[in-house]
């Protein structure tokens, strides 16, 4: 069975575990559909006190109440908190498969971040995805997803890598090692807190660094390969497991994206990106906490030479839309000038810190992805949005309507954004995978936790700063 089937068929099971009744409030239209308190996985007041504020504060009652459902979702849901060897611990799942990825962990709970100085426990528990984290990436750096107990085998045991136990999945994905050293960072500016990085976790930035240098490919292709025995294009890579050719000129090859589908040109631009802004984080706290200055050079001389190449090889002449930043390149002079509905995208670059938002290259990109120049942008009656391959044509991806959203300075562009998804949320109160652009309930992912708490950080930002919007 491919993820893809996996996905699909137990949609409808994840979406009645997640509905267990449907309710209505006594002051509300709208049902009740969030998980009852009895049976969420974790409470944290500052988390509560904040969907109170919002859903009390704004004029819009649908916006609210999706709120309340989605902001909590991965406390409800995913967060599997405890410690090992007296240290916290969280495992968190992404929802419908029971794996933990490095990068959805990461994200799931980015937005409770500004809540920390007001939530010990809230605290501990993304401690505790740091300190797993720090284990996986030990364990395998070539790894996007594990499991919780480490001698587990996977399903995809039999695939043509080196893949070890407790790996759920072995997608070599740039930004698998990216977003943990964003959320440490993020952690340890919002609450100076020191204690996850000990030296275990300097070992783990270590050897981020060297696969990152590995995966330049400067001195021969590196130890990774990986094959697939699929009927998924996308799934399997080409060249015998090393990907399609390209010319070692110091970014980092990436054989997947972000949405675990194969890479057409191996130098994937955001993924690259969003390398330079992570090696330069993990520079400053080895400087500031681990106090490995030699480390800390490395790091932000691997950052330099990434951009570099960024510089020379990712800014293309597109023949409409004039200078803009590829997908992927060869550096042979071979692009893609697409973008994909997951993070990091092209999109996301200014979220993310590789751009700012007034970078004229990244407008210009950007008017291109959001227009009928991205053959994966989706223009239906029901709404208008980015997609990408992973679930196929004609499916847009709420990940990308958020990040429009997230990522624009524009009332009205930031407005329709909240409609869309106000729109298309197919009666659930939660946020999807993908969905038709012409009929909403045909829809992937009814449990799809990311998705639902970037959702909650979107609104949130919103609320902050522009609550006009939210009447």
């Amino acid at each position: 069975m491919t993820r893809r089937e996996f996905i699909r068929n137990t949609s409808i099971a994840a979406s009645a575990l997640l509905v267990p009744s449907v309710t209505l409030g006594a002051e509300s239209a709208f049902p009740i559909v969030r998980v009852a308190s009895a049976k969420r996985k974790f409470k944290s007041a500052a988390v509560e006190r904040t969907i109170e504020r919002v859903r009390s504060s704004i004029g819009n009652q649908e916006i609210g109440w999706m709120f309340e459902n989605c902001f909590p979702n991965t406390l409800d849901t995913t967060a599997d908190f405890g410690t090992v060897d007296g240290r916290p611990d969280t495992y968190v799942i992404t929802g419908d498969i029971d794996a933990m990825w490095l990068r959805d962990s990461s994200a799931q709970v980015w937005p409770y971040l500004p809540l920390l100085k007001e939530d010990a426990d809230l605290r501990q528990l993304i401690a505790g995805v740091i300190n797993r984290q720090t284990r996986c990436i030990l364990k395998d750096p070539y790894a996007n997803a594990f499991y919780k107990d480490a001698s587990k085998v996977s399903e995809w045991s039999s695939d043509l890598t080196d893949m070890k136990p407790g790996v759920h999945e072995r997608k070599w994905e740039i930004d698998s090692l990216c977003y943990p050293i964003r959320l440490a960072y993020g952690y340890w500016k919002e609450t100076g807190d020191t204690a996850p990085f000990d030296s275990n976790w300097r070992d783990a930035i270590a050897l981020i660094r060297k696969t990152f240098q590995e995966q330049q490919r400067k001195n021969g292709r590196g130890p990774y390969h990986f094959m697939r025995k699929t009927q998924t294009q996308t799934d399997t890579v080409p060249g015998a497991g090393y990907g399609n050719p390209a010319k070692p000129v110091g970014m980092i090859f990436s054989m997947f994206r972000p949405s675990d589908d194969a890479t057409i040109f191996p130098f994937l631009v955001p993924s690259n990106f969003f390398a330079v802004v992570s090696l330069r984080q993990a520079a400053e706290m080895l400087e500031q906490i681990a106090k490995d200055a030699d480390l800390a050079k490395q790091c932000r001389a691997l950052a330099d030479e990434v951009e570099q190449a960024l510089r020379a090889y990712a800014i293309v002449e597109h023949p409409i839309a004039g200078r803009v930043y590829a997908y992927e390149v060869d550096a042979f002079g071979n692009y893609y000038c697409t973008d994909d509905g997951n993070v990091p995208s092209l999109l996301s670059l200014p979220y993310l810190g590789a751009k700012k938002s007034s970078d004229e290259i990244y407008q210009r990109t950007r008017r291109m992805l959001l227009s009928d120049k991205n053959p994966y942008y989706c223009h239906g009656t029901a709404a208008s949005g980015l997609g990408g391959p992973h679930v196929g044509m004609n499916m847009i991806w709420p990940l990308g309507v958020i990040m429009q959203g997230l990522t624009s300075n524009n009332d009205r562009e930031i407005k329709e954004c909240l409609i869309t998804l106000q729109r298309t949320h197919a009666g659930t109160g939660f946020i999807h995978e993908a969905f038709n652009k012409d009929d909403p309930k045909k829809f992937t992912r009814a449990w799809f936790a990311w998705a639902n708490t970037i959702f909650g950080e979107f609104v949130l930002k919103t609320f902050n700063e522009r609550p006009l919007l939210l009447s």
